[in-house]
């Protein structure tokens, strides 16, 4: 069984988390268990996935947890699924489930994910795939790179800065290293200064590299059409929708001018709520 685990909250992003459930479906024929964080999701999410499971045949659970009164709160809703989607993830899930495979909603795959659920991470704790670097960078916003100079440059020491859209997670070797205690630590301590981890999600595990390693994905694992040269476009397994500080392009746009096969995923989906 490949376990995906997914975050989602409001309307637009519970629709394009439906679509990557679909586009995980159509490219593997392994079974799979879609883990969604109960707290953020409406009651037709709820429904409507239900119906998904039912149809295309896979387990579905919506998991919770309370975040401890003694580790500092978020109080934006963004900031607070950021910390869900990387804090918790030793406790988040059943002690059965050896690996889980986080993606982002605004995410479609191309690949079988029981490559990931398969893959060494040379004992890592999870691995996770560097911003596109060359030859597959992007020019144009070459500019937008923060960890490619200052703070980011100095604390990286020549190691990558990784993306949180999509990242896969050996909870035994996890839990081995106490590396939720550790993230957690961390996030206590640098949390205290309103300026650190702007991308709570993204900047904690690449902070946190010298304690906790993370395996680099293959590139091919995540194209991003902000970050990333078209070149990787045509051999990518996953299509992020980044959001770009030079067009500020609506995701929803985006979709249908990136990926080919996304208007066919979500007229799919139309279909089966209407029968």
């Amino acid at each position: 069984t490949v376990h995906i685990f997914s975050v989602a909250s409001g309307h637009m992003y519970e629709r394009l988390l439906r679509i990557m459930v679909l586009s995980v479906l159509k490219h593997t024929k392994a079974k799979c268990h879609f883990w969604f964080i109960k707290n953020f999701l409406s009651p037709a999410f709820r429904r409507t996935i239900t119906e998904m499971a039912a149809k295309y045949d896979f387990e579905v659970s919506l998991v919770t947890y309370k975040w401890p009164a003694w580790l500092r709160a978020q109080t934006e809703k963004q900031r607070i699924i950021w910390g869900y989607k990387i804090l918790f993830l030793d406790v988040l899930f059943p002690l059965w489930v050896d690996r889980v495979i986080f993606v982002d909603a605004d995410q479609i795959v191309r690949a079988d994910m029981l490559e990931l659920a398969h893959m060494d991470l040379q004992g890592a704790p999870y691995g996770f795939t560097p911003f596109c670097q060359q030859p597959y960078d992007r020019e144009e916003t070459n500019g937008f790179r923060f960890w490619s100079g200052g703070f980011w440059k100095d604390h990286l020491r020549g190691r990558p800065y990784h993306i949180s859209a999509l990242f896969v997670v050996d909870l035994l070797r996890f839990r081995q290293l106490a590396a939720g205690d550790r993230l957690r630590i961390m996030y206590e301590q640098l949390s205290s200064d309103k300026n650190s981890l702007a991308n709570l999600d993204q900047d904690l595990p690449n902070y946190a590299q010298h304690q906790v390693p993370i395996f680099s994905l293959p590139q091919e694992w995540l194209f991003c059409e902000t970050w990333c040269d078209n070149s990787l476009l045509a051999k990518a397994k996953s299509i992020d929708l980044c959001n770009n500080p030079l067009t500020k392009e609506p995701k929803l746009k985006q979709a249908v001018r990136v990926v080919s096969e996304w208007s066919s995923y979500d007229q799919e989906i139309k279909d089966m709520a209407k029968d």
